[in-house]
């Protein structure tokens, strides 16, 4: 199971290529008023409400909202993680799984997206399980709400530049969207002009040399 690649969300990043006419940053005073505005279809919580339903009619507005508005919310802590995590790392080192296991991957997952909700990595993990335990529709909803993640992150940008780099509200988003656009990471991370966080990309057909992440939301998040 430790050496499995999964390769499920793919199509969901090809998708949002397609639909993304062209990036732009997300403004941050905006967001925040509108999901704190209770009056508003925008509010956190009847946006979280359809996220949690996999409401694949969200239009682009309402996932950017969804994803950015919830580095406002009280709960929002960047830099934690979840003692989950250390069960679901000894899990995945097994070489194989019963279905006990996958069980008590859906059961570790569930409390670490409690911490944060919108890990494209835990995702992973919850497809293939559920996949492996056969059902269907759970399938479906992780599906759904992936890329519903990644929709709002690549519409913010293409990563290439700092003018036009990729806007996320939690660090390990960088390397999960990495991985998922088919790139391996180059070694080397550095902060730059305390706002972006570069990653350098190994040897790739495009010939990039590593993409920009504006982490704002993370780093104001350490002031408090």
């Amino acid at each position: 199971m430790k050496n499995a690649t999964l390769f499920f969300l793919l199509l969901f990043i090809t998708q949002s290529y397609s639909q993304i006419d062209d990036f732009k940053a997300p403004n941050y005073v905006l967001i925040e008023k509108n999901v704190n505005n209770k009056s508003t279809s925008l509010h956190f919580d009847n946006l979280f409400e359809r996220y949690n339903e996999a409401d694949s009619t969200m239009t682009i507005e309402e996932k950017r909202h969804l994803y950015y508005g919830y580095s406002f919310r009280e709960e929002y802590s960047p830099y934690s993680r979840s003692e989950s995590e250390k069960k679901l790392r000894k899990l995945l080192q097994k070489e194989s799984a019963s279905e006990k296991d996958f069980l008590k991957i859906i059961e570790y997952t569930d409390d670490i997206l409690k911490q944060y909700p919108f890990s494209l990595r835990i995702k992973e993990y919850r497809i293939y399980s559920f996949q492996e335990l056969g059902k269907k529709a759970e399938i479906d909803k992780e599906n759904i709400q992936a890329s519903i993640i990644i929709d709002a992150i690549l519409s913010s940008g293409n990563g290439t530049e700092k003018e036009t780099c990729f806007y996320v509200i939690n660090t390990i988003n960088e390397y999960e969207l990495l991985n998922l656009l088919g790139f391996e990471f180059g070694g080397k991370q550095a902060l730059i002009d305390n706002k972006y966080d570069y990653l350098s990309l190994a040897e790739n057909p495009y010939q990039l040399e590593g993409f920009y992440f504006n982490i704002s939301r993370s780093l104001q998040a350490l002031k408090f």
